[in-house]
């Protein structure tokens, strides 16, 4: 249970320390061990600056009355420190550590099966014995797979650090109780660096040298410097190892492959995975169906069940199940597919609880930024357009069209293409979906163009993996965490190298160890060994370097960052199929024939021609090394690269998520774990040192929602530094995106912002990224659907101009959008 959603107890009016009772599970009442309580906040506050117990004490002493249950009592000192977290980040370590001596008595009295306590000095001694008990208790219950036993466990719990226990936050540790670690019936009996154990326990499993491997996995997760993405967190060292993260399917215009396609959502979601689902085969809305001879209610109405499934399956309680369909440009139903989150018009056409997303063909923004008529088809009279990307796209969609005026194809629709822009861009920001993702820039830049067509994304538009009738697309996520690489001199290079080559074998063994819930599955990624490498913490970073966000320095450390990220993942891949051997699929793939992420980005130029892509080609380290490196010795894995949302992991590790700017310097984040102030410590030092940090600049943090703009007394170089999502133009975002883009052979989690949307703002943002050459985008934030959070999140309507290329019209006024904490897009990481 999350300590957020404790009501408070009643305050004690008059009542003294000594006179304090608790009630115990019997009924009756003893003395309240005040000593003790006074002894586990000043061992809360140990070593840490700024922060003492006074002020803690003062607060529970408001809030503990007599009889107050053992429950409460163990929650009531994390509740008193949290509530002073706004004036001090500190003591978001001091909640923590209060949460964690509750965790420790939780689990030590469950091993022990009497109320069993220790302090954290007192547990460092006896953690390898704890650990040898979690274990056995674990595997006694089913919960943790057998092999974990027949581990040297003397080698293994010499490793453990308890000290890193220390090092979570209040988020950090409240998100791992209550949704990560083990539990009998609610009870948690899983601490924290047994759960980072056993997850590398779990990874090392095929190793020759199990304890060697799961060491070195270990003090990567406990320090930080990477994380496993949730399911292999969930999943690792249990009885059923499924780690995957995204899996993507293509479905069929068949009735029984579409039933089909419904039981593999569901048993893909049911251990924790986000789904990814191509829906352009299904015929259109008024196509003739053969075997009755009747016409067809099109694609929307099987999306309404495909909606449903994800929600019926919420992934055990863990989170909710979730999925995005996605669609061509050029389907006949596009139209009402845009429509598909809307609150009004027949329930039956809507799908309230599923992501949607556009796959967009080159071909379209051409009409668009042409002012020319689109065709819409239904694919079953023009089935190999699914197919078909770049310029073979192009000549066969026009083909296509010429066929239609000759009288030739039975369904078909012109539209205005700014028409359809227009509507695509204003459902966008009505509703937050559908998401724009570019089809032709995620086929011609694939490595694996030999081996089919990357018909969608996945759920968080970060995974381009090709699917068919008989392969389901799987990824394998992880992220660096590039706040602990990075110092105020810059990117610590030798650490992140290997940081990186751990990481990459990490996700490699994901592959082999991970339980297939559908034989699809097990046969693309067994073929193909796709894993999804990616960062967060860059927002931290930048802070550490003293960068602004909108800024050539910060656009240029995303190059380079992102540079030697990919040289050393490729590198790891490589140096892994030397032990191990190539993916099966290598031959014919572009890495067989030299052709680097970075070279890709030519093949990209060749078929947009013209002034169509604007792009950086730079580049500082040996790739020519490296391509014939990767051409003569292969690679483990068809792709090696993506970035995640990591919306949960980047909370375990107390960094910003994924690449995103920092949305408010002072906020409540809502999360399936409950409400948590968030304040930007890296401000909070740079005010302190400024002697700018007092009662007064939390209020009126506060009162201009986290932001500085409008604070007098702050220098500017201290609010361009800070300024946050909103506050900074997203064009400077796809430019650093598009920078790493060149070195990614996946694609990129990016969230875009606009404080004062208009349809011409929107129009020429995500023009923008189209021509910055982005594979993807994910949602649009606007200051209308993320209003201030003084106490709590609120909405309030927003206006919309039409987008178009000279005269804006006014569409219906917006609703609310994605809220910035959507604990929807924890289905990635």
């Amino acid at each position: 249970m999350s300590v957020e959603t404790t009501p408070r107890p009643p305050a004690a009016a008059g009542t003294t320390d000594s006179a304090l009772r608790i009630r115990t599970t019997a009924g009756g009442l003893e003395p309240l061990d005040w000593d003790r309580v006074t002894r586990v906040v000043g061992e809360a506050v140990a070593g840490l600056a700024d922060v003492s117990a006074e002020p803690v004490l003062a607060e529970l002493r408001r809030n503990v009355y007599d009889g107050i249950t053992a429950d409460e009592l163990a929650l009531a000192p994390v509740l008193a420190a949290r509530t002073l977290v706004e004036q001090e980040p500190g003591y978001s370590f001091v909640s923590a550590r209060l949460l964690l001596d509750k965790a420790r008595t939780e689990a030590l009295s469950h091993l022990a099966g009497t109320p069993t306590q220790a302090g954290q000095q007192e547990m460092a001694g006896r953690y390898a014995d704890y650990f040898r008990d979690y274990l056995r208790r674990g595997i006694e219950l089913e919960l943790l797979s057998p092999e974990l036993a027949t581990f040297d466990l003397d080698r293994i719990t010499a490793a453990l650090r308890p000290e890193r226990d220390l090092e979570l936050g209040f988020l950090g540790l409240q998100t791992l109780y209550d949704r990560y670690f083990l539990h009998h019936d609610g009870t948690r009996f899983e601490l924290p660096q047994a759960f980072f154990l056993r997850v590398a326990m779990g990874l090392a499993l095929r190793e020759d040298d199990r304890e060697a491997r799961a060491v070195e996995f270990y003090d990567l997760l406990s320090t930080f410097r990477f994380m496993a993405s949730t399911p292999t967190l969930f999943n690792a060292g249990t009885t059923r190892p499924q780690l995957s993260s995204c899996f993507l399917t293509t479905v069929e215009d068949d009735l029984g492959a579409i039933f089909q396609g419904y039981r593999n959502n569901a048993l893909l979601a049911k251990y924790s995975g986000g789904l990814g689902n191509d829906w352009t085969p299904v015929r259109g809305l008024g196509a003739h169906i053969k075997g009755t001879n009747g016409q067809s209610q099109g694609v929307v109405p099987f999306l309404k069940i495909a909606g449903d499934t994800a929600v019926a399956v919420n992934q055990g309680g863990k989170r909710k199940g979730a999925a995005c369909a996605y669609l061509e440009t050029w389907h006949i139903d596009v139209e009402e597919f845009l429509d598909l989150r809307k609150n009004t018009g027949d329930d039956r056409r809507r799908t309230h609880d599923m992501n949607t997303a556009n796959w967009v063909p080159d071909e379209f923004l051409r009409r668009v930024e042409a002012d020319a008529e689109w065709t819409l088809f239904s694919p079953d009279e023009v089935p190999d357009l699914h197919d078909l990307y770049g310029t073979a796209f192009a000549e066969r969609y026009r083909a296509y069209e010429a066929a239609a005026d000759r009288g030739e194809i039975r369904v078909f629709r012109r539209v205005r293409a700014v028409t359809l822009w227009r509507r695509m861009l204003t459902m966008l920001f009505e509703t937050g979906h559908p998401w724009i993702t570019f089809k032709d820039p995620c086929n011609l830049r694939s490595p694996q163009q030999h081996a089919g067509v990357v018909h969608s994304s996945n759920l968080c538009t970060e995974i381009t993996l090709n699917t068919n009738a008989d392969e389901v697309a799987v990824c394998n996520l992880g992220s660096v965490n590039l706040a602990r690489h990075v110092t105020a001199e810059g990117l610590d290079t030798d650490l992140l190298q290997r940081t990186v080559t751990t990481a990459v074998r990490m996700l490699d063994n994901v592959i082999d160890i991970n339980f297939y819930t559908i034989p699809e599955a097990a046969a693309s990624n067994l073929r193909h060994r796709p894993i999804g490498l990616g960062i967060m913490g860059y927002q931290d970073a930048l802070f550490e370097l003293g960068l602004p966000s909108a800024s050539p320095a910060a656009v240029e450390f995303a190059d380079r960052s992102m540079e030697h990220l990919s040289y050393y993942a490729i590198a790891a891949s490589s140096r892994l199929a030397r032990e191990r051997g190539r993916y099966e699929s290598f031959e014919g793939s572009l890495w067989s024939r030299g052709i680097l992420p970075i070279d890709s980005l030519r093949l990209l130029a060749e078929a947009r021609e013209g002034d169509a892509l604007d792009v950086d080609f730079s580049s500082t380290l040996d790739w020519d090394e490296l391509r014939e490196r990767v051409r003569t010795t292969g690679m483990r894995n068809s792709n090696v690269m993506a970035i995640a949302p990591t919306a949960t992991i980047s909370n375990i590790c107390g960094v910003g998520q994924s690449i995103e700017p920092l949305f408010r310097n002072l906020f409540v984040k809502s999360n399936m774990s409950g409400d948590f102030t968030v304040v930007n410590p890296h401000l909070v030092r740079e005010l302190k040192r400024r002697g700018l940090w007092d009662e007064q600049m939390v209020s009126d943090l506060k009162l201009h929602d986290g932001g500085l703009g409008e604070i007098g007394r702050v220098p500017d170089e201290v609010k361009r530094l800070y300024a946050t999502a909103f506050e900074v133009d997203s064009h400077w975002l796809v430019d650093a995106a598009s920078r790493r883009q060149k070195w990614i052979d996946q694609a990129q989690s990016l969230n875009l912002y606009l404080a004062a949307p208009s349809g011409r703002k929107l129009d020429e943002l995500y023009r923008h990224a189209w021509h910055k050459g982005l594979k993807t985008t994910y949602y649009l934030r606007t200051q209308s659907a993320t209003h201030v959070e003084k106490s709590t999140l609120h909405g309030t309507d927003g206006r919309l101009n039409a987008v178009s290329p000279a005269v804006p019209a006014s569409p219906p006024a917006g609703a609310d959008a994605c809220r910035i904490d959507d604990p929807g897009c924890e289905a990635c990481q």
